[in-house]
């Protein structure tokens, strides 16, 4: 951890989450202003507050402080600490807004991270659950997180509005990070989804998956959707469906899509048909965007090649999406480290849309909280 190095300052309620996640692994003060400050309801939402409140939870003497109209924060960090924690997360985000952050953090606490979140599973807005057990868990992998103890487990589901789900996240602490050269994505050999309803008619997953396997089917032979339908009191509060798919490479590469129905009482009924048909669409322009980490990922991968060993790492990703480069911008300002872009032109032997070669060199980042055994 950085000593007392000169804080932040930034503008705005945009990229709170990537602000406060870097200035935690940093140890540099963040000073943020003029959250919505012209908004009729300005301040931070419930949601902000809500993950705020859970970074107090997992780290030990941060400092935090927000002015009376909320328009106006202050975050010192402290030690990331973890252990056991609960969480209750606000129903208007899903739980995947809080685990994101969770998944660039974890590795590196005192005691290894054993969380139980409560609220949204699945919605339109963020990545599921789901799907980051399919992407991001293989992908901490390869950067050599891996043991008995790293799961994330769906004990209940929980749809928007009301939401009622709740999700189990364990991982093991690290002290150093593996760099890695993820720059050959290889071939599709199957694909894998999970089509689930909650507090609707079982029969909705199974027509979401005849639709998805009826486009799906001209392109690959190994396609597997499961269905999952829950019952009582693990369905949660709201009904609702939605299906995830995960396209496996030769490679380990994981690229994912999805798609949740709306929530109740909000906007037109959609079809169980047309959201399988809808998301197998695409999970296929994934596939044509390419690269080695999905776009939802794009970001923690390129988190955790900055902080791997002072070693070279690549990765081969699709086109950078927005979210990205603010991240990369941010990683200058927080870590000062500039990535090497080089475009790779769609060729013979690279298919699909224009890819990016990122590389960089790790800034040597050691967990130092972790105890030493």
């Amino acid at each position: 951890m950085a000593t007392q190095a000169h804080s932040l300052s930034y503008a705005g309620c945009n990229f709170l989450r990537q602000r406060l996640v870097l200035s935690t692994l940093s140890g540099r003060p963040v000073k943020i202003r003029r959250i919505r400050a012209r908004d009729d309801n300005p301040g931070l939402r419930d949601f902000e507050a809500s993950f705020i409140r859970l970074l107090d939870k997992i780290t030990n003497g941060s400092r935090i402080e927000i002015n009376q109209t909320g328009t106006t924060l202050y975050y010192q960090p402290g030690l990331l600490y973890g252990g056991s924690v609960e969480h209750d997360c606000s129903v208007l985000r899903s739980i995947g807004y809080y685990l994101e952050a969770l998944l660039c953090l974890a590795p590196f606490m005192k005691h290894p991270l054993k969380i139980i979140l409560r609220g949204v599973t699945n919605d339109q807005v963020d990545p599921s659950v789901d799907v980051l057990k399919a992407t991001a868990l293989p992908l901490l992998k390869q950067f050599g997180i891996d043991g008995e103890s790293f799961e994330l487990k769906i004990l209940r589901r929980g749809m928007p509005p009301g939401g009622g789900g709740e999700v189990l996240f364990s991982c093991p602490v690290r002290k150093v990070l593996k760099p890695v050269q993820l720059t050959d994505p290889g071939k599709i050999k199957r694909i894998r989804g999970m089509a689930y309803s909650v507090r609707v008619s079982p029969q909705m997953a199974n027509r979401i998956v005849d639709s998805a396997r009826s486009i799906l089917n001209k392109f690959i032979p190994d396609i597997y959707i499961y269905t999952d339908h829950m019952k009582g009191i693990n369905s949660g509060k709201s009904p609702g469906f939605g299906l995830s798919l995960v396209a496996e490479t030769t490679n380990g590469t994981f690229l994912s899509a999805e798609l949740a129905s709306n929530p109740q009482g909000q906007g037109a009924a959609v079809l169980p048909e047309d959201l399988g048909r809808d998301c197998a669409k695409l999970l296929l322009e994934e596939i044509y965007r390419g690269g080695c980490v999905d776009s939802t990922n794009q970001s923690l991968v390129l988190l955790l090649m900055t902080l791997g060993q002072q070693d070279v790492s690549k990765v081969l990703l699709g086109p950078l999406s927005p979210y990205t480069i603010e991240f990369l911008r941010h990683l200058k300002s927080f870590f000062q480290v500039m990535f090497k872009i080089e475009t790779k032109p769609c060729g013979e032997e690279l298919k699909g849309g224009d890819k990016v070669l990122m590389t960089c060199v790790g800034v040597g980042f050691s967990n130092l909280s972790k105890t030493l055994k």
